[in-house]
């Protein structure tokens, strides 16, 4: 991309699990019981579906004589998050601070719902003023991979998707942003970097990493 062609950064838009909060290691305990309970013939299921929305894994996994035990694993999944950590991926306070203080909109785009949310905002009640707007599930008309929810992040930021860069962990959400024509930073928090490599422009392990701030056309 030539400096002709590049855009202004207006706008950062972030997943939230394993981007903003590095939970992922909470969800693969809790999904690898429920994988051990209803799929035994299935070992590290809870690794193959990372990333996907909680109807996605139900359209695959408890469809059939298994769909009568959504509702169970539906109020497990809702009491355990409601007693989950939310710890910062490393770097991120810096990071979003150095953001807002530049004058860059920030956002959440996540496909977690507002009942979760709320789980949030008990745990972390400096979270919302880190945001100039938080989408949740409810937002959105399609899921990742469906580009949606970063074409509604990018229009809450008063901003051309090009004038975004989309911050994801998962290859769905990696798909998303791409999908949308936003710059993609992969954060190989749940992935390993060469696996998510060719679904974003960047790969970095965490916030700390320097070339975000070229990357972003923000000196270091």
């Amino acid at each position: 991309m030539t400096e002709k062609e590049k855009s202004q950064t207006k706008a950062v838009l972030f997943d939230l699990d394993g981007v903003v909060f590095d939970t992922e290691p909470q969800y693969t305990r809790f999904w690898g019981g429920e994988c051990r309970r209803y799929h035994p013939e299935r070992p590290g299921l809870e690794n193959e579906i990372k990333g996907q929305t909680l109807t996605q894994i139900f359209d695959r996994w408890f469809c059939g004589p298994l769909e009568a035990e959504r509702e169970a694993v539906t109020g497990r999944l809702n009491a355990f998050e409601a007693q989950m950590d939310f710890p910062y991926v490393e770097g991120f306070e810096d990071f979003v601070g150095r953001l807002r203080s530049a004058g860059i909109q920030t956002a959440v785009v996540t496909s977690s719902n507002r009942p979760k949310m709320e789980a949030v905002y008990r745990r972390r009640p400096e979270f919302t003023s880190l945001f100039d707007a938080i989408l949740t599930s409810e937002d959105f008309a399609e899921s990742k991979p469906s580009p949606d929810c970063y074409l509604r992040g990018a229009a809450r930021c008063h901003a051309r998707p090009d004038e975004c860069v989309v911050m994801e962990d998962s290859f769905n959400g990696l798909r998303s942003g791409l999908s949308s024509g936003a710059r993609v930073v992969g954060l190989a928090t749940t992935n390993a970097a060469e696996q998510i490599a060719p679904y974003c422009h960047l790969v970095v392990a965490d916030y700390r990493d320097p070339a975000l701030w070229p990357f972003l056309e923000m000196e270091n």
